[in-house]
């Protein structure tokens, strides 16, 4: 009895250590789950029964300077499917089929959708508007959720589409003024986490909480739609009439630096983007501020602007034209190959001489010369405030490479490289009286009640007073020699200004034979100017004169403008014209 007795006690040992060993196990098994594994069972629990939504917020409108939008945002809403509630193949076909009707999407691409997400919801539709949300929802589908949220639309088709951008799926700025001001535009996105049923669907009164989006700020440009309009009208109408490549119009206030219109070609459709078409990803630059080209004659009036301001000539100076100048080995002749004798200073710039140029600089000296060109604002970005801006390109005697021969080509546009903003900038510190002021296409931002008003910037007085009142009666000489031979005068207005005709520069030197960059740049009243542009077709097929090609434009421009803005004509202009 004592052996089976110590038996039993031996069993009841062993079962009692294995109890133990068991409870010890199981209390470490719920330590470990409550202590180590917490965070990851709990957001597993979460997951399975809470969802986590981010709210996106309204994308500000990009208004012009009158209020009209340009981009703006209407409601649009996501198809979101729950994969989880969709498990069951069968079911899933047949339900993707009902969704595919609705959505204009093949069912394998929905299906497909389902396979490839990497979350738990599969967003099978993006950006439909509100009519086709209804029909989603009439299907009542389980495991569908519409989720609400906005989509990009241009009022104004595709003006100015290389200024103003495109935003990408993400709602988030690419190009353009919708990636430069982005911040402002985007806004703060909310959240919503609520708790949810095996169906996937909220469960009323269950746990719920909500943060609101905070919408995005609205931008208002300087541009005003009406100029724009009219300055992409005449520039595709020039394009076609002259068989060109491309080109450009910029029309500025010169009192301010304010931007009223920036059109550039080509272009791209802002309603019909495919952004996996790589041959268009080229159209996308503002080419107004980002390519490079020699201006040629129009850059004339920054050399005499120069000349004067330094008090080295005066309109009726004069100077000996031979026809040509040799430098260095190097021959510069006139553009009409002509020695005209007797020159004044005036006539330099009605006649477009190459050689009175070249005679204006060396007066200058290079000191002098590539100060005034700095000072102008050349070879340096204009802080626009436009991502992608080139600076330009000047080779001073800094460079290694210079030679008087450049000085040379400069003075009349050949060999320097400026963006058009760079060149209308310039020209419009002329008609300011000598003051150049920064550009700018931003007027105001606003958020709400609050207002972020952009005041115009003075960057420097580049030339006197004097010197700008002197040469800008000088480039009405020049406007009223154009007028003679083209008949574009804008009949009781003041006009000055100053033609160009460009060669174009190829990589590695040397320039591309018999073709061309025709350009017209002034100012009007010009006794007291509202509007200053830059008229410039690229590669004209037919006539690669300014006077001919872009002159005509910036007459019929400038009188509709000047119409549309009430500007009354001046009455000695209108006396002057009169028979």
């Amino acid at each position: 009895m004592a052996r089976q007795g110590n038996g039993v006690s031996k069993r009841l040992g062993v079962l009692v250590v294995i109890l133990a060993v068991a409870a010890l196990a199981l209390v470490g098994r719920l330590a470990h789950l409550q202590l180590v594994s917490y965070q990851a069972y709990s957001e597993q629990a979460q997951d399975e029964h809470l969802t986590l939504l981010t709210l996106n917020p309204r994308r500000g409108a990009i208004l012009d300077r009158n209020g009209y939008p340009l981009a703006a945002s209407v409601d649009a809403y996501d198809v979101l499917v729950d994969r989880k509630v969709w498990d069951d193949p069968v079911r899933a076909r047949r339900w993707a089929e009902a969704l595919a009707d609705v959505l204009n999407r093949p069912t394998e691409d929905i299906l497909k959708d389902l396979d490839t997400s990497v979350t738990r919801e599969a967003v099978v539709s993006r950006g439909l508007d509100y009519q086709a949300s209804l029909k989603v929802e009439a299907l009542d589908l389980r495991g569908v959720r519409l989720v609400r949220g906005s989509r990009r639309v241009y009022p104004e088709g595709n003006m100015a589409a290389p200024l103003i951008g495109f935003v990408g799926r993400d709602n988030v700025g690419l190009t353009g003024l919708e990636a430069d001001f982005n911040q402002d535009l985007a806004g703060a996105s909310g959240s919503l986490l609520y708790e949810r049923d095996g169906r996937g669907e909220e469960i009323p009164y269950g746990y719920r909480k909500q943060v609101s989006p905070q919408p995005g700020a609205d931008v208002i440009l300087t541009i005003d739609r009406f100029m724009q309009r009219l300055a992409e009208h005449e520039l595709d109408a020039t394009i076609k009439k002259h068989q060109a490549s491309g080109g450009n119009i910029i029309i500025m206030n010169p009192r301010t630096g304010a931007i009223l219109a920036m059109a550039s070609r080509p272009s791209f459709d802002l309603t019909r983007l495919n952004l996996a078409d790589e041959s268009q990803i080229d159209l996308y630059r503002n080419r107004a501020i980002t390519d490079l080209y020699e201006p040629g004659s129009v850059f004339k009036a920054i050399t005499m602007a120069a000349a004067l301001n330094e008090g080295l000539v005066s309109p009726d100076s004069t100077y000996v034209d031979e026809g040509v100048v040799s430098l260095s080995g190097w021959t510069i002749a006139n553009w009409d190959y002509g020695a005209h004798g007797t020159q004044t200073a005036t006539q330099i710039l009605s006649k477009s001489l190459n050689t009175g140029a070249v005679w204006l600089s060396q007066l200058l000296g290079p000191d002098r010369f590539y100060d005034y060109v700095y000072r102008f604002g050349f070879g340096q970005p204009t802080a626009v405030g436009l991502s992608g801006e080139a600076p330009g390109q000047v080779r001073t005697p800094a460079d290694d490479v210079w030679t008087e021969v450049d000085m040379a080509t400069n003075s009349f546009g050949q060999g320097i490289n400026v963006t058009p903003l760079q060149l209308i900038t310039a020209i419009s510190a002329i008609a300011n009286g000598g003051k150049l002021m920064q550009p700018y296409l931003v007027q105001e931002i606003q958020r709400g009640d609050q207002r972020q008003v952009f005041q115009p910037v003075e960057v420097r007085q580049v030339i006197t007073t004097e010197a700008a009142r002197t040469l800008t009666q000088m480039m009405n000489a020049v406007v009223d020699g154009i007028t003679m031979m083209y008949a574009i005068s804008v009949p009781g207005y003041r006009v000055a200004g100053k033609t160009g005709t460009a060669s174009i520069s190829v990589p590695g030197g040397g320039y591309k034979p018999d073709t061309y960059i025709a350009s017209f740049v002034g100012f009007v009243p010009s006794e007291d100017p509202v509007l200053a542009m830059l008229v410039k077709i690229d590669e004209p097929k037919d006539v690669p004169w300014g006077s001919a090609v872009c002159a005509p434009v910036f007459a019929r421009l400038a009188q509709s403008i000047l119409t549309y803005l009430k500007v009354p004509p001046s009455p000695e202009a209108l006396v002057q014209e009169s028979p």
